[in-house]
């Protein structure tokens, strides 16, 4: 049986030579058919269809503070920086963005759901269902009796879970948290809508829910007894609180006028 004769190396090199040449020639054909492609009008931006929460804005406005700010085509358009172009818009929290072929693009938006205002009185900010603070028009906001709460930058989520329990709280007391505040020094500062200020003081949630169910389990004893409304509350004693009512004396003119409760 003859054996094979071996090729010789030069015809080797030739052969690899002619797949390399053949397979970079494969890529540019490639390469010019995907550019020519690119630039066929038939992959023009034609429309962006706009869904989901518009409470605040519509899709013409959308479209019209969007569309100038997009560069390419169905192909080429950067999904990352439209998606960034429709969340810098006002009431957006979320955009999902998607193409759809052969020249439209499809943006389904989630709104800020605002339930309170943040920060200083007319600073402007308010604060989401998800304990996110954003800016945008207070006067676009449906309810006008969005509580006020504030606290340290990083700490919107913690405050508005405060607010969530103590609220209800004082609802079933028939009063109206108005506003909550958390100092940077840890301290917690309530306001009702009466205009009455409660110190709640220092400590972990559990341990200002259980100041407050003291507090208010006594306040209308405390109220009826002298009749007055209060003023001012301080939860900050180891077995009770101080009150303050209006119009109420109990020291000598010039010192600080409380009831005192402890339990």
């Amino acid at each position: 049986m003859p054996l094979p004769i071996p090729m010789p190396l030069d015809v080797k090199l030739m052969n690899t030579l002619a797949q390399a040449l053949g397979l970079v020639f494969a890529v540019l054909l490639l390469a010019l058919v995907v550019a020519w492609l690119m630039r066929q009008s038939l992959f023009n931006l034609s429309a962006i269809q706009v869904q989901g929460d518009l409470t605040h804005n519509n899709a013409v406005t959308l479209r019209a503070n969007v569309a100038p700010k997009l560069t390419g085509n169905f192909l080429t358009v950067n999904l990352e920086r439209t998606r960034a172009a429709f969340e810098a818009v006002p009431w957006v929290r979320r955009a999902v963005v998607q193409r759809e072929f052969p020249n439209r693009l499809k943006v389904v938006l989630q709104e800020h759901k605002a339930i309170a205002f943040w920060g200083a009185e007319g600073d402007g900010r308010l604060l989401n269902s998800f304990g996110e603070v954003f800016e945008a028009n207070q006067g676009e906001v449906e309810a006008e009796d969005l509580p006020l709460l504030n606290g340290p930058q990083g700490q919107a989520p913690q405050v508005l879970q405060a607010y969530q329990l103590l609220s209800t709280m004082f609802e079933e007391a028939d009063v109206v948290l108005e506003r909550l505040q958390l100092s940077g020094q840890g301290g917690w500062r309530a306001q009702l809508d009466s205009g009455a200020v409660i110190e709640l003081g220092h400590g972990s949630l559990n341990e200002i829910q259980a100041r407050t169910r003291r507090f208010l389990a006594t306040l209308t004893q405390v109220s009826s007894r002298f009749g007055r409304d209060l003023e001012s509350a301080d939860l900050r004693y180891g077995n009770g609180y101080a009150v303050k009512l209006r119009g109420v004396t109990t020291v000598a003119p010039g010192e600080k006028d409380v009831v005192k409760n402890k339990r």
